[in-house]
């Protein structure tokens, strides 16, 4: 199994930048990753529209979903689940031969109604809004737990 990234937007602060190239190095000796930033739309106007923003970031997004996916579109307003549950959830993708594991983050306006018709899941990270950015981090880290809790190695402690 592929696990796929498609996220709107880079990451800006060079902190967070080692964090995720630390997190997708570790999750990259369990299974392959492909992290793909795409370029977060213009506002369309002199004032940024937040409707045109999402529709053309949702465009794109879907234009590089592979139709085999299973995708998970992060928002706040997403199921939550706890890491054992989505280690679980991941270890049955496994087992399944599901052959990509899409996750998307959007951009600063959030999703396109088209994305989450094409979702097979809506998850949330936490109840509160983040950033891009952080998402991209705390779903990285939270999958190389995932991992770890799958293979029985010490890094989750229960």
């Amino acid at each position: 199994m592929k696990l796929m990234l498609l996220t709107v937007g880079k990451i800006s602060q060079r902190p967070m930048q080692q964090l995720v190239e630390d997190y997708a190095g570790r999750l990259g000796r369990y299974l392959p990753l492909e992290i793909v930033e795409l370029k977060e739309e213009k506002g369309g106007g002199k004032k940024p529209d937040p409707r045109f923003i999402r529709e053309k970031e949702g465009e794109r997004v879907l234009a590089r979903i592979p139709d085999d996916a299973f995708v998970l579109l992060l928002d706040e307003r997403g199921k939550g689940v706890g890491s054992e549950e989505l280690a679980s959830r991941l270890e049955a993708h496994m087992i399944d031969g599901t052959r990509t594991l899409c996750f998307v983050i959007g951009g600063a306006y959030g999703l396109s109604e088209p994305l989450k018709a094409r979702a097979d899941l809506l998850l949330s990270l936490s109840s509160m809004t983040l950033t891009h950015q952080m998402a991209r981090m705390l779903l990285l880290e939270q999958l190389y737990r995932a991992m770890t809790i799958i293979r029985n190695e010490p890094y989750h402690n229960s």
